[in-house]
């Protein structure tokens, strides 16, 4: 029922017209969505998460700079041999950013899957809305802010009254804080 009520809608961060990465949160997760290079093993690539910060780039490769969007470097060299045209790529990939909010560390966790790299942040504090995953990138405009924080707020009464039906409930004016409202958010 939570997800006919409060469907997760997917927000991107674009550089220079290039999407960086995709986002979306529940009340307890955020989740990143990376576009991994063509062509580089699955086996190559690591993702370090700790409390205030992710890491994401492709083994042995040290971080280029703690650089505020996704680099991406590819270097083609074409070497004739014979009218065979053979072709290199050289990758260097790294993703190294502060988050916007602390999260549980014991709980988050990465997957790779059809060349996307999945990242599931578990929130510290349950309810919090973020305006983005990654601290100064993305963020959300205050108007998509406020429909993710009503959106959230819905998601929390479905989640604590899961007898009703919130499916065409709609907020009008500001909508309150859903770690606070009505005394917080009910554990259990």
């Amino acid at each position: 029922m939570a997800e006919k009520l409060a469907p997760e809608k997917r927000h991107s961060f674009v550089q220079d017209g290039k999407t960086v990465f995709e986002w979306d949160q529940t009340l307890e997760e955020v989740n990143i969505y990376i576009n991994l290079p063509p062509n580089v093993p699955s086996k190559q690539f690591h993702c370090k998460i700790q409390s205030k910060h992710v890491e994401v780039g492709i083994k042995g490769n040290s971080p280029y700079l703690n650089v505020s969007y996704l680099l991406c470097f590819f270097f083609v060299f074409y070497l004739r041999l014979d009218s065979v045209c053979l072709m290199c790529i050289i990758i260097s990939f790294i993703f190294q950013h502060d988050l916007t909010c602390p999260v549980k560390t014991d709980s988050s966790f990465w997957t790779l899957e059809d060349d996307i790299m999945h990242i599931t942040l578990q929130k510290r504090d349950k309810g919090q809305t973020w305006a983005s995953p990654i601290l100064g990138e993305g963020q959300l405009d205050a108007y998509s802010s406020d429909l993710e924080q009503k959106r959230l707020m819905l998601q929390r009464f479905q989640e604590e009254n899961p007898g009703f039906d919130f499916s065409q409930a709609q907020f009008t004016g500001n909508c309150p804080d859903p770690r606070t409202f009505m005394g917080g958010i009910r554990n259990g």
